[in-house]
């Protein structure tokens, strides 16, 4: 028998937390893009940044202009290797379009703060966007982050209108980055 407090149980609380919080809508139903943006103010920039892969530093001030998404995530969770692929295509798909997606890469266990195996993971999992290393929590806290996954979006004013936690809301997600890439 596993402890209470282990990881693993731990994150599947968490996930089932969120399931329960999330708004349940009728069968068919269908929630209006705009409905899915509000702005809760300015982002806050990356901060305590050790490593930068795939990309030199970046700043939420220099991406003005761009939509970006933030995605907080870490290489050993299998919430977050589940929505792999739904931000490899999107990069693919929407980076010409003006989307940026960066990885934020937040430890939760000490061997995930080796650079080298961050560097397999994107490898392994094909990711080609900026990834950011936050060992130390900095943009984690900045942004008021407590799980992962986790992603923001940030429209081109540099304003955070979009925040979605766990699995799941593709969808959704890719509506609103296409409605903040249209406007």
């Amino acid at each position: 028998m596993k402890p209470a407090h282990s990881p693993a149980r731990r994150r599947a609380l968490i996930a089932l937390s969120l399931a329960l919080a999330s708004p349940l809508s009728p069968a068919g139903a269908t929630q209006d893009a705009t409905s899915l943006l509000s702005s809760s103010g300015p982002a806050p920039e990356f901060a305590g940044i050790e490593t930068w892969l795939n990309s030199d530093p970046l700043t939420i001030a220099g991406l003005r202009g761009k939509v970006v998404l933030v995605d907080f995530w870490t290489y050993a969770c299998i919430n977050c290797i589940h929505t792999l692929p739904h931000l490899t295509a999107w990069h693919g798909k929407y980076k010409d379009r003006g989307l940026v997606i960066v990885g934020v890469h937040t430890p939760e266990f000490a061997f995930e703060r080796e650079t080298g195996n961050v560097k397999k993971a994107i490898q392994r999992h094909g990711i080609r966007y900026p990834v950011a290393q936050d060992n130390r929590f900095a943009t984690w806290n900045a942004y008021r982050n407590r799980y992962w996954p986790t992603v923001y979006l940030v429209d081109r004013g540099g304003e955070l209108v979009f925040k979605h936690s766990g699995e799941g809301f593709y969808d959704e997600t890719e509506r609103a980055v296409e409605l903040l890439l249209a406007g």
